[in-house]
């Protein structure tokens, strides 16, 4: 199964907001041909809960904007979930990042090529 090209397309403009509010360690993880309920994974990691909180709602602004609304947003203490179905998007501090290592658990899953990302790093941010 592939992608949507609508999932990649929020998939990038969610990129985009997570860069935007300076977010580190930006992945995307197709997993189109492991989960039935969703297509990709972004995880993204704040470096304090302000800024968790701070990329989660600039993610649901830009996404709003598309007409995307989350089914669900779930918070803990140091991290938020945006379930846009075909699309979760994972805001985690450092800690929680390293803990979870939810990329090396889908570490066997294909990357997709952010191009915030790209960006971001020609303009040395």
């Amino acid at each position: 199964m592939t992608i949507s090209a609508r999932t990649l397309e929020i998939t990038q403009a969610a990129a985009r907001a997570v860069i935007e509010k300076i977010g580190t360690d930006l992945v995307a993880i197709d997993l189109s041909d492991q989960l039935v309920l969703s297509e990709v994974f972004l995880i993204a990691t704040g470096q304090n809960v302000a800024q968790v909180d701070s990329i989660a709602d600039e993610v649901e602004r830009q996404l709003l904007a598309m007409g995307e609304k989350a089914a669900r947003r779930e918070k803990g203490a140091e991290w938020i979930l945006l379930d846009y179905s075909d699309l979760v998007v994972h805001v985690q501090s450092t800690d929680l990042r390293k803990y979870y290592m939810l990329d090396r658990l889908w570490n066997d899953c294909p990357m997709i090529e952010l191009d915030a990302v790209k960006e971001a790093a020609i303009n040395g941010r």
